[in-house]
């Protein structure tokens, strides 16, 4: 951190934005990736498919801040996202001609780097671009772990625009704040605005996932064309209000079920507490405005939490992983048999890794047609605090098996050294005591005050539930012949949006998938705690998975380390679903 002493405070919140957005229309904000590796050619076509005002980019998630620190470590010049950079060789001639102002995190653990190498960057193209940077973040690193940042919100970036700079680069700031920094750049809208600044959170949430808003990873993507779906926009009003749409003529769709997965996305309760405002997730309103038009209205919004969610990471330790096929008959006995040679080559070199985990994955089926449906795979993983207990002790015993185990023995890949993995550890810091700063295109370096109003979050009280359907013949059907899902990751924990598309599905969902059914469909969560949210307007329910992910996805502990497919699983299980509700076809057929 620098010297607070020797950094101005802003004053000013509210100063008028110059440049984006038309005089009494809605301000566009587009979005270009979801991800670091997201589609590359997303920022051209954005900027030339239709007309925007700021084009946004989140290009940082939990894993990526492990890549990018161990970037900066090896080369301390880097630790930003290098594709962002590239993408504006041509993107930032493109948006100087249109208009547009960019505001991406790409900036990860080295914003003033990437600051600095797109001036350098313009002066080559000859685009003449004032850039600026979000900076703060960046906390003291504990011992042992290689970074440490908490997540700022986006009055650092309005500041950076209202000032009139075309491109502002951030490190870590919550993945909304990309679009509130804008918004409230451009609508006057101060800190004390929470209902404003809530639909734009809201807004912010849609648009960060970047095609999973427009038919990406959607559960009823049969009934669209997704092949290649365009990157989702907000029109965003003076009061929040915001309509989700995309450029005319680009593929995918958007609708009132691309934008519900996508708000249920890596959520928990009512509260989506942030650093700008705490949106209540209850208050959204969510209506059809025409072809590939959602309205989201109705967001209420409450101070933000006192304190900044935090994220730390570090080196595990070291892992490996070898996959054995098992072909044709008696596949239990030759799983069984290459486990009892693993552990006993292991307790005969005295070198067992602190971690083994041993799944059968029964992909085989019998009298196939081919010799790879007619095969099973057996994955180990170990891990250790020790490189070579964790490689080549793992990896020579494997291989010792070749000539000597289960007839037909091999493996999917001859087995590696094993590889380092890491840890990501959320945790919360004093937000008075983050020194949140806006460098400004001129250079001028002005801190950022932390909200001054704050408010502890607690959970919401659950609300009435819809009076259930009246009893009826039942035909047992995976749940996913109605209901919708999506899932995803948060450090250890998983969560899965589960929602339906009419109220008569709704009034059954609400009362027949508790816990207790949850758990029973999916009974690897079984001895875990799960807690439900209910969120009727939405007509969905959000469940809470806590500690399935073990230490996180860079960890990979697990055969799904993110979650992304267990609102999948879910929707493939069966139960007893009221014929009312079925498709005719699903009913005599």
């Amino acid at each position: 951190m620098s010297d607070a002493a020797a950094v101005p405070v802003l004053d000013d919140l509210r100063g008028p934005l110059t440049g984006p957005g038309r005089p009494g229309g809605p301000l566009r904000i587009g979005n270009a990736s979801g991800f670091y590796g997201d589609r590359f050619d997303a920022v051209r076509e954005m900027l030339t498919d239709g007309p925007l005002d700021v084009l946004t980019g989140d290009y940082l998630a939990e894993l990526t801040m492990l890549i990018l620190a161990r970037s900066r470590f090896e080369n301390p010049g880097r630790g930003y996202a290098a594709t962002f950079l590239r993408q504006l060789e041509e993107g930032l001639g493109l948006a100087h001609e249109r208009g547009v102002r960019i505001v991406a995190n790409a900036g990860g653990l080295n914003p003033a780097g990437l600051a600095a190498a797109i001036r350098e960057l313009a002066a080559e193209v000859g685009v003449p671009v004032r850039v600026a940077h979000v900076e703060g973040d960046s906390l003291p690193v504990p011992e042992g772990f290689l970074a440490a940042n908490a997540y700022l919100g986006g009055a650092g970036i309005a500041a950076c625009l209202r000032d009139g700079a075309d491109v502002v680069v951030t490190g870590r700031v919550t993945d909304a704040a990309l679009v509130t920094g804008p918004a409230a750049a451009h609508f006057g809208w101060g800190p004390e605005d929470h209902d404003a600044l809530a639909g734009a959170v809201v807004a912010g949430h849609v648009l960060e996932c970047g095609t999973q808003a427009t038919g990406g990873n959607y559960a009823f993507f049969g009934d669209h064309d997704v092949r290649r779906p365009g990157f989702p926009l907000a029109e965003i009003h003076t009061d929040g209000s915001c309509v989700i749409t995309k450029h005319d003529g680009t593929g995918g769709v958007v609708d009132v079920g691309t934008v519900t997965a996508q708000l249920l996305y890596e959520t928990d309760g009512a509260r989506y507490a942030g650093p700008d405002v705490t949106a209540r997730l209850d208050t959204v309103r969510l209506t059809r405005d025409g072809p590939d038009r959602v309205r989201i209205s109705g967001v209420r919004g409450e101070a933000p939490p006192p304190t900044l969610k935090a994220g730390l990471v570090r080196l595990g330790g070291w892992r490996n992983e070898v996959v054995f096929v098992l072909t044709g008959l008696d596949v239990e006995a030759k799983a069984r048999l290459v486990r009892e040679q693993l552990d006993d080559a292991f307790d005969r070199s005295g070198r067992r890794p602190a971690e083994v985990r041993w799944e059968l994955a029964r992909t085989d089926h019998a009298d196939a047609d081919s010799e790879e449906t007619a095969s099973a795979l057996l994955r180990l993983v170990v891990r250790d605090q020790d490189a070579e207990v964790a490689g080549r002790a793992v990896s020579g015993a494997a291989v010792e098996l070749a000539l000597g185990s289960y007839p037909g023995f091999h493996v999917t890949a001859p087995p590696g050294r094993g590889a380092p993995y890491g840890v990501f550890e959320a945790a919360s810091v004093p937000a008075a005591e983050v020194e949140h700063l806006a460098v400004l295109a001129g250079g001028r370096r002005v801190r950022v005050p932390a909200p001054g109003r704050t408010r502890v979050l607690t959970p919401v009280a659950e609300p009435a539930l819809p009076p259930p359907l009246s009893a009826q013949a039942t035909r047992r059907v995976p749940l996913g012949r109605i209901a919708g899902a999506r899932s995803g990751d948060k450090g250890g924990d998983a969560n899965v949006g589960v929602w339906v598309r009419d109220d008569d599905a709704w009034r059954w969902l609400a009362h027949e998938l508790t816990v207790g059914r949850f758990k029973e469909l999916l009974p690897e969560t079984g001895p875990l705690t799960v807690v439900r949210h209910v969120l009727p307007r939405l007509r969905a329910l959000n469940f809470v998975v806590y500690g399935l992910l073990g230490e996180g996805v860079a960890a990979q502990a697990r055969f799904d380390p993110q979650a992304k497919a267990l609102g999948e699983w879910l929707r493939s299980r069966c139960l007893p679903v009221p014929v009312s509700l079925l498709d005719p076809t699903e009913v005599n057929g």
